[in-house]
């Protein structure tokens, strides 16, 4: 459909699902790789340091998590690009930081802390970084852009105008 002389057309911008939408996804989604992440860490510090592996775990879920989001929690309608990918690990690297420092402190307070415990910490830590999270990717990696105007082609600018029509 050809725009109306003189008219701009507005071409909006996908504005995907609205926040409780979206965070209903985030929590299914990245909640879902969370909590089996979290037996991942555990399962694996018996081989390894326990910061090695939720270093590895981390990874691993944040890879697979920002293309979850991009396809399902924000739907984008493709994966996730390198800016995504990039911009999602900045904030998964903070969330590993504040489960890892959970942990840690938890050693800390009580040395004698068992798996029950390591679990119940890392959980509460994972679920306040997963909020944070979740408002830096849908406000800021995922962000929908601003609807832009396009112009008409020249020849119909100067078709619609008065001014250039008479020239």
């Amino acid at each position: 459909m050809k725009p109306l002389p003189g008219k701009r057309c507005e071409v909006a911008a996908s504005a995907g699902p609205g926040p409780v939408t979206s965070f209903v996804r985030f929590v299914l989604s990245g909640g879902g790789v969370g909590v089996l992440s979290s037996f991942a860490v555990p399962l694996l510090a018996l081989t390894m340091p326990w910061a090695v592996s939720n270093a590895i775990v981390t990874i691993v879920s944040t890879l697979l998590c920002t293309e979850l989001h991009a396809r399902f929690t924000f739907a984008k309608g493709r994966g996730a690009g390198w800016r995504e990918h990039w911009q999602s690990a900045g904030s998964a690297t903070a969330a590993f930081l504040a489960t890892g420092i959970a942990v840690h402190l938890l050693h800390l307070v009580q040395p004698s802390a068992g798996p029950a415990a390591e679990q119940l910490v890392y959980l509460g830590a994972a679920g306040l970084a997963g909020a944070g999270r979740f408002l830096v990717l849908r406000l800021y990696v995922f962000a929908g852009r601003p609807a832009r105007a396009v112009r008409p082609p020249a020849r119909q600018r100067a078709a619609a105008s008065p001014v250039l029509a008479a020239a």
